[in-house]
C-alpha cells in the first residue's frame, strides 16, 4: 500500500474521442497503477461532486449556471476548447470534489494526489484552454472556509502559465502562486503570479531545475504555507505536442521529487493535481503522471 491516498473516479474520463486533450489518461493512470502493483485498491478514495457553494467561493454565479446548463456563448465555447456535455459537467464537478478531498487528506497524512484536476486556466467568470472550473482554487477556498488552513502556496509546473490561478488570487496575500512555464506559449496574456519563472524555448532538465528549486525553497521559507498544492504538468516533456520545452522523463521525476522533499523537509502537507500532458504517445503522458506518484512515495518514505 502507498503511504497516502489517491483520489479517483471512473467518471473523470470525458470520453472526448479523438481530441488533443487525452481525457482517457485519468482512467489509464489508475489502471496502470493497479496493473503494475504500484498501488492497491485500498489506496484509492472516490470523491463526490463538489457543491455549488464550493464553486461560488471562486466562480461567479453566472458562470456556474452556464457550466451546469451549457448555455455558453459562441465565444465562451471557443475559449473553453472542449465540447460541453453532461459528462463534462459531471467530470469537472467530480475533479473539483477530488481536489477538495486530496487537500483534506493531505492535511491528515502529509500527502494526497488527485488523479485529475489542475485546471489552472479557468477564471472566475469563464473557462479557457480545456479548463471549466478551477478545482485547485475551489479546494483552497473550501479549506480556508473550514478554517483548516490559513495560507496556501500553489506550485504550478505545467508548461503553460497558470493564468486563471494568477487572476483569481492576484490580490490575496493568503495564497502564494508560483508558475514555471514556457514564456513563448499559451496564454498570450499572462497576469502576474506572485512569482513567475518564464523559461526559454527548448530549455532542458538542468536549466529548468536550476530555475525552479531555489525559487521553491525561498518561497516556502518566506511564505510558510499551511498547504502546498502542486499542479504537476506532464507537458514540459520533450515529446509534448503543445509544449516547447525539452525535459526528459527523468528530469520531470526529479522535478517532482525535489519539490516534494522541500515541502516534506518543512513538514508542509502536499496535495497534487495533474494538469496538462499531450505527448504524441498517450502512454508517455500516463507514465509521467505515474512517476509523480512514484516521486511522492519516495519523498514520503525517505524522511
Amino acid at each position: 500500500m502507498l503511504p497516502f491516498k489517491l483520489i479517483y473516479h471512473k467518471d473523470y474520463d470525458l470520453n472526448l474521442g479523438p481530441h488533443v486533450f487525452p481525457s482517457q489518461k485519468f482512467r489509464l493512470i489508475a489502471e496502470t497503477l493497479l496493473k503494475e502493483n504500484l498501488a492497491t485498491k485500498e489506496d484509492f478514495l472516490e470523491p463526490t461532486e463538489a457543491e455549488d457553494a464550493d464553486l461560488l467561493r471562486v466562480h461567479t454565479k453566472e458562470w456556474v449556471e452556464k457550466i451546469k446548463t451549457g448555455r455558453l456563448t459562441a465565444s465562451e465555447a471557443m475559449k473553453l476548447e472542449i465540447p460541453h456535455s453532461p459528462e463534462l459537467v459531471r467530470a469537472v464537478y467530480l475533479a473539483t470534489g477530488g481536489s477538495i478531498l486530496a487537500a483534506q487528506q493531505a492535511l491528515k497524512t502529509g500527502f494526497a494526489s488527485n488523479l485529475s484536476g489542475g485546471f489552472h486556466h479557468a477564471h472566475a467568470n469563464h473557462g479557457e484552454g480545456f479548463c471549466a472550473i478551477h478545482d485547485v482554487a475551489v479546494a483552497i477556498r473550501r479549506l480556508q472556509h473550514d478554517k483548516a488552513i490559513q495560507r496556501a502556496i500553489v506550485v504550478d509546473t505545467d508548461v503553460h502559465h497558470g493564468n486563471g490561478t494568477a487572476a483569481i488570487f492576484g490580490n490575496d496575500p493568503t495564497v502564494f502562486t508560483l508558475s514555471i512555464h514556457q514564456e513563448n506559449n499559451y496564454p498570450a496574456y499572462k497576469p502576474p503570479s506572485t512569482l513567475d519563472i518564464p523559461m526559454p524555448d527548448r530549455a532542458e532538465d538542468d536549466e529548468y531545475l536550476d530555475a525552479l528549486l531555489p525559487a521553491v525553497r525561498k518561497s516556502l521559507n518566506d511564505f510558510k504555507p499551511d498547504l502546498l498544492f502542486y499542479v504537476g504538468g506532464a507537458d514540459p516533456f520533450c515529446e509534448d505536442q503543445l509544449g516547447g520545452l525539452m525535459l526528459t522523463k527523468k528530469g520531470l521525476f526529479e522535478r517532482d521529487l525535489r519539490v516534494f522533499k522541500e515541502a516534506r523537509n518543512r513538514k508542509i502537507p502536499v496535495a497534487t493535481a495533474l494538469a496538462g500532458g499531450y505527448a504524441r504517445q498517450v502512454t508517455d503522458t500516463v507514465r509521467i503522471h505515474i512517476n509523480t506518484i512514484q516521486a511522492a512515495r519516495e519523498a514520503t518514505t525517505s524522511l
